[in-house]
């Protein structure tokens, strides 16, 4: 896979050099280039930013700057096209399935914004030929969205084939599709048995698998209910036994007919 980014802290992805995705990136699995927006500026004081039409606080991202720093990454494939990101608190929120759907995409193209944002008329533009998505990785608002793209990047590049040495781990994370119906992954444990007088749970001693499985689903089952309630009313209770059941029950999380109220 290709990444791009164009930023005007190209400095700031220097975290893509280590850990999972510098090892993807040293065997070639992941290629990232970093474009700093400057470059394509034409004034002595390189700016990118001018006052917002219509008045109030901040400033905005010039369009100017942008197309032409576009232009530029799309000039090094002209045969292809890449998926452009846009990181916005007020964009679509960022999942686990949408870091599917990306890791599955030949080329990427991030363009994090700083002050207000990205004059509209860039988005508007290269929307009409590329697929284009606004995309937020949560209800808050940060001063730039490099962040957002350290976050999106890692999630992306962690499925991408040969990245992780198991690849079965990706399948049993937190809100995989498929994994668990969106559950939350419960806590796990490693050696030694027993740690500042905090011990392991019995039943993942016990080499019974069956038990084991149905600790974790319930385990499961406590922390969404615990920490994201509202992905419980998602559950399909057609997938329910009776033991789910009785425990979002005890959780205070009926299953009624088709639907789950608290």
């Amino acid at each position: 896979m290709r990444v791009d980014v164009i930023s005007i802290f190209p400095e700031y992805f220097a975290p893509l050099e280590v850990s999972l995705i510098g090892k993807a990136r040293e065997r070639g699995i992941l290629e990232v280039h970093l474009h700093q927006l400057r470059d394509w500026t034409h004034d002595v004081h390189r700016t990118v930013d001018d006052t917002p039409y219509g008045g109030g606080p901040g400033m905005v991202m010039k369009p100017g700057p942008w197309g032409e720093a576009v232009d530029g990454v799309l000039a090094a494939d002209p045969a292809s096209a890449p998926r452009v990101i846009v990181p916005t608190p007020s964009g679509t929120p960022f999942t686990q399935k949408l870091a599917m759907e990306y890791a599955a995409e030949p080329w990427l193209l991030f363009t994090p914004a700083r002050y207000e944002g990205i004059d509209s008329r860039v988005m508007a533009e290269y929307g009409a030929r590329l697929r284009v998505d606004e995309v937020s990785i949560g209800d808050y608002v940060l001063a730039g969205g490099e962040v957002a793209v350290l976050v999106m990047v890692e999630a992306i590049g962690r499925l991408l084939p040969g990245v992780l040495g198991n690849a079965c781990s990706a399948v049993d994370d937190s809100f995989a599709p498929g994994s668990m119906e969106n559950l939350l992954e419960g806590p796990v444990y490693t050696k030694p048995p027993e740690w500042r007088g905090h011990e392991v749970p019995e039943v993942l001693l016990s080499g019974h698998h069956g038990r084991i499985a149905r600790w974790r689903r319930d385990e499961a089952l406590r922390r969404t209910a615990k920490n994201r309630p509202e992905l419980l009313t998602a559950l399909d209770p057609a997938r329910l036994d009776k033991h789910d059941r009785r425990l979002l029950e005890e959780l205070g999380f009926p299953v009624s007919g088709e639907n789950m109220a608290h």
